[in-house]
């Protein structure tokens, strides 16, 4: 990357993104290479211009801003991301970091926390605003003493491994048994070993346990 940080802004409203533009390209070191007005027109702006940056708007028309980072960081893996947003609540957040994003900035942050995010971003380092910074230590904390509380998947044979992955991935008794040539019957046997030895109640619980393992992720 050179010492000129190269950004595409991703937003739905004109407006919004000519006050970007005024701002930024007030900087000595950034330079605006193009404009996408939603998920799909980001990814293929990316793709064209390979931006050091996206600033990207979480909600847009289409495909909105997670969906257009996952592809983004998939494709363009040396292009960072950077959410500029209205929406502050936890599930963007989480959502747009599981996505790839590289930091999240909300739009009533100040200018200069603006400028200072995307230059953190074009060095390849994070950036996340005080408050929401906060609320991923939180995450973290929370995590981490359930996870010390729960028993490990190691207590699970590997046939009740691969029946607890085949559960969390959504498919029936009847799919499980069909896929492990094995009776529907002894499908429901290895589910409520499962649920027994791991001290859980119901599908929700066993998709949860299943993603904090490792069993599955977010594309499965």
């Amino acid at each position: 990357m050179t010492d000129e940080i190269r950004l595409l802004l991703a937003d739905d409203h004109a407006v919004v993104r000519s006050g970007l533009r005024l701002l930024l390209e007030a900087q000595p070191d950034m330079v605006i290479v193009g404009e996408a007005e939603n998920g799909r027109d980001a990814i293929s702006r990316t793709a064209e211009l390979k931006p050091d940056v996206v600033l990207m708007d979480v909600e847009m028309p289409g495909m909105n801003g997670i969906e257009a980072t996952r592809h983004i960081k998939r494709e363009s893996p040396q292009t960072a991301v950077l959410a500029l947003t209205m929406y502050e609540d936890d599930q963007y957040f989480f959502e747009m970091l599981r996505a790839g994003a590289c930091g999240y900035v909300p739009k009533r942050a100040a200018p200069d926390e603006l400028v200072s995010a995307i230059r953190a971003a074009g060095r390849g380092e994070v950036f996340l605003y005080p408050s929401l910074a906060g609320r991923l230590v939180q995450d973290y904390l929370v995590r981490r003493d359930v996870e010390a509380q729960e028993p490990p998947a190691g207590d699970l044979t590997a046939r009740e491994q691969e029946v607890l992955t085949l559960i969390a991935q959504g498919l029936s008794n009847g799919e499980i048994a069909e896929q492990l040539v094995i009776s529907a019957k002894t499908v429901d046997r290895h589910r409520e070993n499962i649920m027994r030895k791991l001290n859980l109640h119901n599908r929700v619980d066993l998709v949860k346990y299943a993603l904090r393992k490792g069993l599955i992720d977010l594309e499965d």
